[in-house]
């Protein structure tokens, strides 16, 4: 059984409009903030653990098997490159909330 063909007319109409695609990209935004703060408090922990034994901040290892995973991970549309880019960005930025806990300070510093 085939599926009926639309209208020309059918086709462009979206089902949502740019302000509902709106409101859900804001709602998935807070909820990306309450996940990668959510890490964060993870990474603080880790920050913790290395300083008493010792390990190094640094550890390419584990970012090459992060990196990785999110690749694998991923089903699109965002090509493997992109997600790779923007965990990059984000295991700086874990570096850096580890590194302050390291040295002895954590929590939300700068904006």
């Amino acid at each position: 059984m085939s599926v009926p063909e639309r209208s020309a007319s059918e086709k462009s109409v979206p089902d949502r409009s740019v302000e509902d695609w709106r409101r859900k990209i804001d709602e998935i935004d807070r909820r990306l903030v309450e996940l990668l703060n959510e890490r964060s408090r993870c990474v603080v922990e880790i920050g913790r653990i290395k300083q008493v034994s010792g390990d190094a901040l640094y550890q390419p290892d584990r970012e090459k098997q992060v990196l990785d995973g999110v690749a694998l991970a991923n089903p699109g549309p965002l090509p493997d490159a992109a997600i790779r880019r923007l965990f990059e960005r984000i295991l700086d930025e874990a570096r850096s909330v580890e590194r302050a806990v390291m040295h002895g300070g954590e929590g939300k510093k700068e904006s």
